[in-house]
């Protein structure tokens, strides 16, 4: 028997899908091969990245059945008269970088009437939305301030800065913005076949997302009411000052996905931008598509779910350290393979001991794993923090808890993109401080499944956060990482010196 079809208009053109249980989203970008909305909680109606016009108010298409929409107006970034302005808006003062979630952003915030968007209005509609990257405060410049005109920049030298604060190729332009940054799940072939991970880590491969998800018998994932763990013990000691962290998410928004032909060289999953270094060991799902595209003969994608992102990705490896009045201390950090070595390189007076802790895997290729831990614990007195590639960084947080930050990394290239992530690196160091943890069971199986789960700071909550940029001589090297240990330190000693991260979460 048949699926019935679902007629509605889209950006002012009359359409029909076939109604196969799917969500508009997957309606939208799978059968409509519209792709500015994204798929980022996969799908939880959590992260906002798949937000669009129903009848003219946002909506979140990922949760959305396509039935619903039948007879209705579904308007994407590609049906807004000003997208092109939008675009430049956010380019124009960094207030997009890999490009993932600001689709969904404009649709919420250009549905704001103009009289209306002043700084509270926008922080409070960005409550329905996740940025990873920007650290709000570019965003809402990018609302609320727009610029006059499009100052002159060297795309190329900001694109340059941007793979090296991001550790890998990102475009920069205004198109980024509004969802066209090449992502492996966007640019797979129209007849690519779908994989999925079923709950036995086998990939199971249909013609359709839908059907894909049904097959591999998906579970949609909770967030737990466990407590978060602090897994490992501190060291024995007299210490003038010690800490202990969790597990922490990296929380990119973009779940890892890759793309094959047969025979051929996988596309994806770093396509733009580096995810904090959390896709860097991110093999499983390119592999997956190249093999499954030589045994069916078709091209395939293959694609985690944000489940499969938190139980597979790597985490910041836990420590409890102590410190004594002259620098020396003791480390006890989860096995892994390099952070020993990272710690030591900043920190040679610290003994560093790895103890084996149940739960998911740890990387010392996520954003300073290892070294930042150690500097923070290290930089009491506010003083310039130096990471390995030399860069410099200092800041303050004031009384009203705003942020003050300075970096030097040598030659700028460009300055927009530069602060972009300095502001973005400073929101997350707030973040890890005081809300960021993931709950993990004393078998180490992980218990947080969502992408509101992990305490990412949210655009209301984040302080104003201002970045002064030193020009210096030299080769431009990654300085958000440096401006990432500072601010975490400032926090913290602003706070007071708590002994356990994230300091306001139970």
């Amino acid at each position: 028997m048949s699926s019935p079809s679902i007629a509605f208009v889209l950006n002012g053109e009359p359409v029909s899908v076939v109604d196969d249980g799917c969500s508009l989203l997957e309606a939208l970008r799978d059968r409509l091969r519209v792709r500015s909305p994204k798929d980022g909680c996969s799908p939880q109606g959590q992260c906002g990245c798949c937000t669009v016009w129903v009848d003219g108010q946002p909506r979140v298409a990922c949760v959305t059945p396509v039935a619903r929409v039948a007879g209705r107006a579904v308007t994407t970034v590609e049906g807004l008269p000003d997208a092109a302005e939008w675009g430049e808006r956010l380019c124009a003062v960094g207030g997009s970088q890999c490009g993932f979630c600001t689709p969904g952003i404009v649709m919420r915030v250009a549905a704001v009437a103009a009289p209306a968007r002043d700084e509270a209005a926008v922080r409070r509609a960005l409550l329905a939305h996740l940025c990873r990257c920007t650290g709000w405060n570019t965003v809402v410049a990018g609302v609320v301030d727009a610029p006059a005109g499009t100052s002159p920049r060297d795309l190329a030298a900001a694109a340059r800065r941007a793979a090296i604060e991001g550790g890998a190729p990102q475009t920069v332009a205004p198109s980024v913005a509004l969802g066209n940054g090449g992502f492996a799940a966007d640019t797979a072939p129209e007849d690519a076949l779908i994989a999925v991970r079923a709950g036995d880590g086998d990939w199971v491969v249909a013609s359709t997302l839908t059907e894909a998800r049904r097959r591999a018998g998906k579970v949609q994932g909770r967030r737990t009411t466990e407590p978060l763990r602090w897994p490992i013990e501190l060291p024995v000691g007299e210490w003038v000052r010690t800490l202990q962290t969790t597990w922490v998410e990296p929380a990119y928004l973009e779940p890892d996905a890759a793309w094959c032909v047969p025979g051929g060289t996988p596309v994806g999953p770093l396509t733009n931008g580096g995810a904090f270094g959390g896709k860097a060991g991110s093999s499983d799902v390119a592999a997956a598509a190249r093999r499954l595209a030589d045994e069916h003969g078709a091209p395939v994608l293959a694609m985690y779910s944000r489940e499969d992102v938190v139980r597979l990705g790597p985490k910041r490896p836990p420590i409890a350290a102590g410190v004594r009045a002259d620098g020396s201390g003791v480390v006890h950090v989860a096995r892994t393979p390099g952070v020993v070595a990272a710690i030591a390189a900043v920190a040679p007076a610290l003994e560093v001991h790895e103890v084996d802790v149940p739960g998911p895997p740890t990387s010392t290729v996520l954003r300073g794993a290892g070294w930042v831990e150690a500097l923070v614990l290290l930089a009491a007195a506010g003083d310039w923090v130096t990471a390995p590639t030399g860069a410099r960084a200092r800041a303050m947080v004031d009384e009203r808890g705003d942020v003050h930050v300075e970096v030097a990394a040598g030659t700028v290239l460009d300055e927009t993109v530069l602060r972009s992530y300095c502001v973005g690196a400073a929101h997350m160091a707030l973040g890890w401080v005081r809300h960021e943890g993931v709950a993990v069971s004393a078998e180490g199986e992980v218990l947080d499944l969502t992408i509101r789960s992990f305490g990412v700071l949210r655009a209301v909550d984040t302080p104003a956060i201002t970045v002064s940029v030193l020009d210096e001589s030299g080769p431009p090297v990654n300085g958000s990482d440096a401006v990432f240990a500072a601010v975490a330190a400032a926090v913290w000693r602003h706070d007071g010196f708590p002994p356990r991260w994230p300091t306001m979460r139970a």
